[in-house]
């Protein structure tokens, strides 16, 4: 099965959207302020009927700058922290630092143990972003360094996409404290902030353990020969200079500053991109570009991400254009409705089930979580189930399908990015996907037996 273009893909699922608002019933839920969360949520019970607002041929071509316009905080992140990673790449720090890597873990030969340390070690530093702080979007501008890594490791790019944002993607959806996802999620349900933590991290270890084995052995089923570094050694080759060095050390330095401003201060994409400005400018000066160096390291940056960034929009568009005709709510009314009439247990994975089906046209988790919790939170109540079972379900559901959904506009821009095609990327994913919805199904299951709270 071939895929379409990622563009072509996103404009069809645009015009699936606009079609949709013809088909579909309008339907609104009321909202109100929620003081804990600072959003605005739906109030459960309030679903009515409103007039219909089809979206047009012109409107939908409409909703793709408007998409864009909506995402505009992203899509200058993306080019920001883009811009940035090139300069560091220029310094040449990103590459001695594979080198040293590879050079130092990588060298116990064809299949070696040596590497499959590589990628657990990158897997679970990628991991520990998304259990702390969503990582997505900050995971485009290391692309190159990703596939430079696969490649002198004679990995497919695959195997770099799985490492980053595969492993990213896993830690947050499986994480006892991401602010983005159980954070929010636990302040809707009125549970106390990362309550049932060890419980969760049980299941991380195991889903970790699931995803770092299959992109292992994938990664062995597929190697081919190791790539050299292009040109002759030079004399620092396998070695970081005092220069390059300092270049990393100040990366490292900028990512922990990310995480305590995100955990501790609420920073969102403006302060974050803010940041790895600042960051790449300095990394030019103390790698020795120079002003102007670093100034054409920047735009060269800007001009990789553009593509990247153009895909975050579009995938935003389909979002805008379901909002336009009235029907999010309408998709979301109708998903949960039935599951009132379920048993206890098949309740709790039903609404596992929903929340990936919920989280293609809503990808973002925050967005996910203020529509949906208020309604399932009252139904879980009236059923008899613990709301911490409510919390995981959206967790798994919706956490897991970010692996997947072509609405995810970090997945298609970093796919994009890798050159990596979204069939390729599914045929690799989707096994340890639905292995990872088993253990996530077997985690709801034992916290219904257990009264998880």
């Amino acid at each position: 099965m071939r895929f379409p273009h990622p563009l072509t893909l996103l404009c069809g699922c645009v015009l699936l959207a606009a079609g949709a608002s013809h088909v579909l019933p309008p339907g609104q839920y009321d909202r109100r302020d929620d003081p804990a969360t600072g959003r605005r949520i739906v109030v459960a019970g309030t679903y009515h009927a409103v007039a219909a607002r089809p979206v047009g041929p012109f409107q939908t071509l409409v909703a793709i700058p408007r998409g864009m316009a909506d995402a505009a905080a992203v899509i200058f992140f993306v080019f920001l922290i883009g811009g940035a990673f090139t300069v560091v790449d220029e310094t040449g720090a990103l590459r001695q630092g594979v080198d040293w890597l590879v050079r130092r873990f990588g060298g116990g030969g064809e299949g070696g143990h040596s590497e499959a340390l590589v990628i657990s070690a990158t897997s679970l530093a990628f991991a520990l972003g998304g259990v702390l702080d969503n990582m997505k979007e900050e995971i485009i501008a290391l692309v190159p360094v990703m596939l430079l890594l696969a490649r002198r490791l004679g990995y497919r790019p695959v195997v770099a996409v799985a490492m980053s944002l595969g492993a990213a993607a896993v830690g947050a959806a499986f994480s006892p404290i991401n602010p983005f996802q159980v954070g929010i999620a636990q302040q809707l349900a009125q549970l106390p902030l990362f309550s049932g933590s060890l419980f969760r991290i049980a299941f991380l270890a195991a889903a970790l353990g699931i995803w770092i084995w299959g992109t292992t052995r994938y990664a062995a089923r597929t190697r081919t020969t190791r790539t050299p570094e292009p040109g002759p050694p030079g004399p620092t080759a396998g070695a970081l200079d005092g220069r390059r060095g300092a270049v990393l050390t100040l990366v490292l330095v900028a990512f922990a500053a990310l995480v305590v401003g995100v955990l501790r201060f609420g920073w969102g994409f403006n302060e974050m991109a803010a940041l790895f400005f600042a960051m790449g400018v300095v990394a030019g000066l103390v790698g020795g570009l120079g002003v102007g160096g670093t100034a054409d390291a920047l735009v060269a940056g800007f001009r990789s991400m553009a593509y990247a960034a153009l895909l975050i929009g579009f995938a935003r568009a389909i979002y805008v254009t379901l909002e336009e005709g009235r029907i999010v709510d309408t998709i979301v009314h109708g998903l949960f409705t039935p599951v009132a009439q379920l048993p206890l247990a098949l309740a709790a994975l039903g609404m596992m089930v929903l929340h990936g089906l919920v989280h293609v046209p809503v990808p973002s988790p925050s967005g996910h979580a203020v529509l949906t919790l208020p309604i399932l939170v009252p139904l879980a109540d009236l059923l008899g189930l613990s709301r911490q079972v409510t919390v995981l379900a959206y967790q798994y559901g919706g956490g897991l399908c970010e692996l997947f959904t072509p609405t995810n506009g970090a997945l298609m821009a970093i796919l994009a990015a890798a050159q990596v095609r979204y069939e390729d990327w599914l045929r690799f994913a989707l096994p340890l996907l639905l292995t990872l919805l088993a253990l996530g199904a077997g985690a709801i299951g034992l916290g219904v037996a257990i009264r998880l709270q």
